[in-house]
């Protein structure tokens, strides 16, 4: 089966040795850490290498059997200094991440090219991919938009990261992925929405952080997001529903996305290791 990964969105309420705890009951095998707060009053979880605290997540780790498979929110926004998060990448690298999450929050282009660039040059020094997300609302608001700044920073581990609801409410298609390089798609996150998207830029931001469906329980079409990703591209499940009780909506996470994924063979219809489809569904 495909390894599974939670979004700390999914539970931002629970710190970090809590919700490694709730992944590993679960069935996840990592977890996406929020480091850095998305929203001026958002919660975040820092940590920083040689303290107590940040020994005794590792230990909280090892013993449940759980890897951080990234961190976030990194936001590109004018003001920038990429060099003041060094101390937040050690620590996740000491973590065991293999990647950082940034968004696009720069009207002038060029700079904010630049500036991922700097992030990737940066993020490499400690091992890690940085993976740029695209949200309707923000500055790189489409798929198009992520892949433009990808190409144009010419960094090997600049990357796209995917999120099942942010690639429809953008106008994106599934089979708008077959024509990108498998290294600039190494994960994705999964969930579900109705079919009509929200008539207002608050409430496509609500839906985002509140308001989405387990995977499977709505119309986003994920039979063909899976298909049209490399088969080896990382899977994690962000899905905030508040009306539910934390323990309860991990659970119900990790069981409505792999019922989505077992239900489909990831190896029929998607791009093999060369980028294109596979012959026998071309």
């Amino acid at each position: 089966m495909t390894k599974l990964g939670l979004a700390h969105l999914t539970a931002l309420e629970l710190a970090p040795a809590r919700l490694v705890a709730e992944a590993a009951r679960a069935g996840f095998a990592t977890v996406a850490l929020r480091f850095i707060p998305a929203t001026a009053d958002g919660p975040a979880y820092p940590t920083q290498t040689g303290t107590e605290a940040h020994r005794a997540l590792k230990r909280v780790l090892t013993d449940e059997g759980v890897r951080v498979s990234d961190i976030e929110l990194v936001q590109l926004k004018p003001g920038i200094e990429i060099a003041s998060l060094a101390g937040c990448l050690e620590a996740a690298a000491d973590l065991g991440a293999t990647a950082l999450i940034a968004s696009g929050d720069d009207p002038d282009g060029p700079r904010l090219t630049a500036h991922f660039a700097e992030l990737c040059l940066l993020a490499a020094s400690f091992g890690l991919r940085v993976d740029l997300e695209f949200m309707r609302w923000r500055a790189v608001g489409n798929l198009a938009q992520a892949a433009a700044v990808v190409r144009d920073a010419g960094q090997r581990n600049g990357a796209i990261l995917v999120d099942a609801l942010h690639l429809t409410r953008s106008g994106g298609r599934a089979a708008d992925l077959i024509t990108l390089p498998d290294h600039w798609l190494r994960a994705a996150q999964l969930c579900d929405a109705t079919a009509d998207a929200p008539a207002t830029e608050t409430a496509i931001i609500a839906e985002a952080r509140e308001g989405r469906l387990p995977p499977g329980d709505g119309a986003l079409p994920l039979g063909p997001l899976l298909e049209a990703l490399p088969g080896d591209a990382a899977l994690s499940v962000e899905m905030p529903m508040p009306a539910l009780d934390a323990s309860e909506r991990i659970a119900t996470a990790f069981n409505a996305a792999r019922h989505v994924i077992e239900g489909r063979d990831r190896g029929a219809g998607r791009r093999d290791c060369h980028g294109g489809l596979n012959q026998r569904n071309a």
